[in-house]
């Protein structure tokens, strides 16, 4: 089946996956998938929590700072609300009294605005580029899609107003359109598994005709319960271009069942073309070099079980040099 695809990156498949030439639609994640406006939001949340959790006696904060990280990342990809929820409970079964979720999210989103101001107002100056924050060559790839006809979703668990400031920025609106969504502080009111529902209801489509793109674990989870189509893009944000895949969200998305998992996209027209069994589009050419013969691998049972991987190229083995990193194409 996969003879005759080349990638010049890392590309891993589960032995599930096989064609979908009958996809129609298509959704993305926002932030770490498409854009990186919001790059180390970690560095963000992980401290405010770490401020508002009640210590436990002998508790140092570095330990406060990992219960906080793993339940931030346990929740990422589903609503910013869903964490500042999880923070209230912390902080009461500790015996604090906390404040209400929806005063801890505007509390984060405040101190998260005095870290990427920059790079709004660089957006907005012209002094950066919409492709210098997206993640590695995104823009061909939805350029490829529209000319397919394929019709596209952006669906965010940061606020759908934000997400729609920032779609702006990164002239990425012209590839949704209006099919642009975001949380609400009704946080009962959204979420991706709504927004896949609504696709699928409106378009008298099965799930098999949708292909997901995303870096959390819920449109991964919720694209598979339909039976659509996952590409989980293990994406390196602090390191855009490098062609390597963040380790921890690699094994977090194929144990929820992604079916590919990529580290950004420069492979994804072959990936496309191959999902689809076409031909590359003669408007976008890509450059396709002999690498090794694409062969599958599995996924982890578990979450944490570490799995056997086989891929085209390699994945660095511990304490060995890591491939050099390819340099960002800002001109997408």
């Amino acid at each position: 089946m996969f003879g005759t695809t080349s990638f010049e990156g890392l590309v891993q498949f589960s032995p599930a996956f096989k064609p979908r030439p009958g996809i129609s639609h298509v959704l993305f994640d926002f932030d770490g998938t498409l854009s990186l406006i919001r790059q180390g939001w970690p560095e963000v949340m992980v401290p405010m929590f770490a401020e508002v959790i009640p210590a436990l006696p002998g508790e140092t904060e570095a330990q406060r700072r990992q219960l906080a990280f793993e339940d931030i990342m346990r929740l990422n990809g589903k609503q910013t609300i869903y964490q500042m929820i999880q923070l209230a409970d912390r902080v009461r079964e500790r015996g604090g009294t906390p404040r209400e979720p929806l005063w801890y999210k505007h509390e984060y989103l405040r101190r998260l605005e005095t870290k990427i101001q920059h790079r709004t107002e660089g957006l907005r100056t012209g002094r950066l580029r919409p492709d210098d924050l997206l993640v590695y060559r995104t823009r061909p790839l939805l350029e490829e899609l529209q000319r397919r006809g394929l019709h596209l979703y952006l669906a965010s668990g940061t606020d759908e107003v934000f997400v729609k400031q920032e779609a702006d920025l990164l002239d990425l609106t012209r590839h949704f359109g209006p099919h642009i969504y975001g949380a609400v502080d009704d946080y009962k009111k959204f979420s991706k598994k709504m927004v896949i529902d609504r696709i699928l209801r409106e378009h008298a489509i099965p799930g098999e005709q949708l292909l997901s793109f995303g870096d959390g674990y819920v449109e991964i989870q919720n694209t598979k319960e339909v039976g659509g189509l996952a590409v989980a893009v293990a994406s390196d944000e602090a390191n855009n271009g490098s062609g390597q895949m963040d380790e921890w969200k690699r094994q977090r998305l194929l144990g929820v069942g992604a079916d590919v998992v990529i580290p950004d996209f420069r492979d994804a027209l072959p990936l496309l073309s191959l999902i689809l069994q076409t031909a590359p589009s003669p408007q976008n050419p890509h450059r396709l070099p002999a690498v090794s013969l694409l062969e599958s691998v599995g996924h982890p049972k578990a979450e944490h079980h570490e799995p056997e991987p086989r891929t085209t190229g390699s994945f660095p083995t511990p304490g060995a040099p890591a491939r050099s990193a390819a340099e960002p194409d800002h001109a997408g």
